[in-house]
């Protein structure tokens, strides 16, 4: 059976799966042979008369019932704890790259899964598949790839600065933008001043029965540049705001990359090759101290 087709594992993750039933299987025998051993001490210690009574059937049951109960609940419990804790070693391990994982618990229930993983079990453990006891030792933990850890925060780097790129041609864009609106809100200054310059100098020119006319249109006119004029005292309002907001966002994805660049030396630093390179330079130096206190012997003093 392809596991890995099925429930889309590589072989490492399914190796995994495989360690975590072995010791599934083996806790769920143990606490098997428990349950059959509280039968069996009930049939040795009570079941020695030949006759019983009601009274004292019942009681035997309710006793076993007791037993068996407290025995199937501590497994349960045992198990849940068991699984919150494998789940806390994949989370912590995401974690340590700041990432979210997410479960899907309607998925536990999925009788097509749960089939396939029945199937998976059975295929795995039977008498002439299963395994010598030899592989079904845990190997040990190797250690983190150096290479992939360095690619993950190489990777890391390249995201930050493209998004600080990015927040650089917005944070230009809405400077543009609110240079433009200041510039529109001097224009529209200037109108209403030409205007009311041009109604101060009408109204010694014209009639009295015009004079009314005239300043009923210059009050229309002034009240759309003014509403014209807040809307865009408005909108530079708005897009400082945003500028702000821009600017902060930029100064985070600075630190971020500062942070990463700064994980990256360290985890260079701890490489095979920096302490190599480290231990060959203290080295050399020492070697270069023995040559010039064996030259200055040859020196002629002064």
């Amino acid at each position: 059976m392809n596991f890995k087709a099925e429930l889309g594992l590589n072989e490492h993750h399914q190796n995994e799966v495989i360690n975590y039933m072995r010791f599934a299987r083996s806790k769920r025998a143990l606490r098997l042979k428990t349950v059959d051993s509280c039968f069996q001490d009930l049939q040795e210690s009570r079941l020695v008369e030949e006759t019983f009574t009601a009274d004292e059937v019942s009681e035997v049951l309710n006793g076993l019932q007791a037993v068996v109960h407290s025995e199937v609940e501590s497994e349960l419990i045992h198990t849940a704890h068991t699984n919150v804790l494998l789940l806390r070693q994949l989370f912590a391990q995401a974690e340590k790259w700041y990432l979210k994982l997410q479960t899907d618990i309607s998925e536990l229930e999925n009788r097509e899964l749960l089939e396939q993983v029945v199937e998976f079990e059975k295929a795995e453990f039977t008498s002439s598949n299963k395994k010598p006891i030899v592989d079904a030792i845990k190997p040990k933990l190797a250690p983190v790839n150096e290479g992939g850890t360095t690619e993950l925060l190489n990777k890391e780097i390249l995201r930050l600065q493209e998004e600080n790129e990015k927040l650089k041609s917005r944070l230009k864009t809405l400077e543009m933008q609110a240079t433009d609106v200041l510039d529109e809100k001097a224009q529209l200054e200037r109108a209403l001043q030409d205007l009311q310059l041009v109604q101060g100098n009408a109204k010694d020119f014209i009639e009295a029965q015009d004079l009314s006319d005239l300043e009923d249109r210059v009050a229309t006119l002034r009240s759309e540049f003014q509403k014209t004029l807040n809307d865009q005292t408005k909108n530079q309002k708005l897009l400082e705001e945003t500028l702000a907001t821009a600017k902060h966002d930029h100064l985070r994805i600075q630190e971020q990359l500062s942070v990463a660049e700064k994980e990256l030396e360290k985890k260079f630093q701890q490489t095979a090759a920096y302490r190599n390179m480290k231990e060959i330079l203290t080295k050399k130096n020492d070697q270069i101290k023995d040559l010039r206190r064996r030259l200055a012997k040859y020196e002629p003093e002064s």
